[in-house]
Order: C-alpha cells, then structure tokens, then sequence
C-alpha cells in the first residue's frame, strides 16, 4: 500500500520535492516510485557514499481515494492514473482500461491494497521472446528477497525484505461468504495467489 512505499521512499532520501539543480549529479536514477522503485533506491541508499535519486512523474500520493481503499474505483482515470488503453484484442469483449498509478507507490497505491506479481506464463513469455533472465523462475528470486509476508513463507514468499505484505486484519462477513459461495459452486480456494498458481477464489 502507499503507506509502505512512502516509507520505503522516506528511507531512500525521498523527500516528495522537486530536485532542480542542474548541478546535482546521482549515481543512480530510478524512474519510477513503485513498490520495485521504492525497493531498489532504499537498497542502493543504504551505502552511504551512494548518491539515488528516485522519480515520480505523477502527484504526492495524499488523496483520500488512496488513503481509503473502499475508495479505489475513484483512482481510475484520475491525476494519479496513467489512464492507459488496451488495443482491441480478439476474443476479448471485456473493458480497455490499464490502470496504472502514477504518484508515490506507483501501481501499489491505486490497486486496492492489493499485492500481485502477474502470472508464471507473463514472465516466462517474455523470455521466450528474447528478454533474457525475465522468465519467472529468476526473477522469483528477487520477489522473495524484496518481500516482508507476515504469513507465507517460502519457497514463494520472503521474511525479510523491505516490502510489507499482510493480509487484511479485517474481513467482513459478507466476503467470507462470498469466497465460501463460489467454492461451494465449484471454483478451486486459492489461498495464495502468489503462489504456485493464480486459479482459484
């Protein structure tokens, strides 16, 4: 969520300013203060003698529709959304937004406080088609030593990484029996999404 990535972005030096001198020199530019922005310039900073300069295009992350996730929906095409379009695709009738978040917390401020990496083939299809050493298996590793998961554990999940993930201290009701429904009905429970596959309630 956006609280985590600002702290994250806090302990690299971010301090949500503008840099204007033209006279500061960085070893290191990281475009983009996502949750893997965040990750990497709070890595990078913590060798003192390492100058980072990590960049937002989008606002501060201070509105309440990302404070509040109910709120979330309000995010989509707003000022803190990319408001990318998907090109028409057959065999698909379904909507063509692409949210994407652009403010502090990137994509991760405006999902729903959601944490998802994307699917085995995405990663997998994208070495195939010459993107060396983006196929899932390495790049797994990485989501591991990044991630903090109060309740999952290897071999899909880390402890000690800089990226807090929990599960919701609150579930209403009326989602337990939601998710109860849809297994009675025949679907797969999925107790973790980011693990060995994403099928499933």
């Amino acid at each position: 969520g956006s609280d985590k990535t600002r702290e994250l972005a806090e302990m690299s030096g971010y301090d949500g300013k503008n840099i204007s001198s033209s006279q500061d020199t960085f070893d290191y530019v990281i475009v983009g203060a996502g949750s893997a922005g965040c990750v990497l310039a709070n890595r990078l900073s913590a060798d003192p003698s390492v100058r980072v300069l990590l960049l937002e295009a989008g606002p501060p992350d201070t509105l309440d529709t990302i404070r509040v996730p109910a709120l979330w929906t309000g995010l989509i095409g707003s000022e803190v959304d990319w408001d990318y379009r998907l090109e028409p695709q057959p065999h698909y009738a379904g909507s063509d937004l692409y949210p994407r978040g652009k403010t502090l917390g990137g994509s991760s401020a405006i999902n729903a406080m959601i944490y998802i990496r994307g699917h085995r083939t995405d990663f997998d299809g994208w070495s195939e088609k010459g993107c060396s050493g983006w196929d899932y298996d390495a790049v797994l590793p990485y989501f591991v030593k990044a991630e903090s998961n109060s309740r999952l554990e290897a071999p899909f999940h880390g402890k000690e990484g800089p990226l807090h993930v929990e599960d919701m201290l609150f579930t209403h009701e009326l989602s337990q029996s939601c998710i109860s429904s849809a297994v009675e009905w025949g679907l797969p429970f999925n107790d973790d999404f980011n693990g060995p596959g994403q099928i499933g309630v």
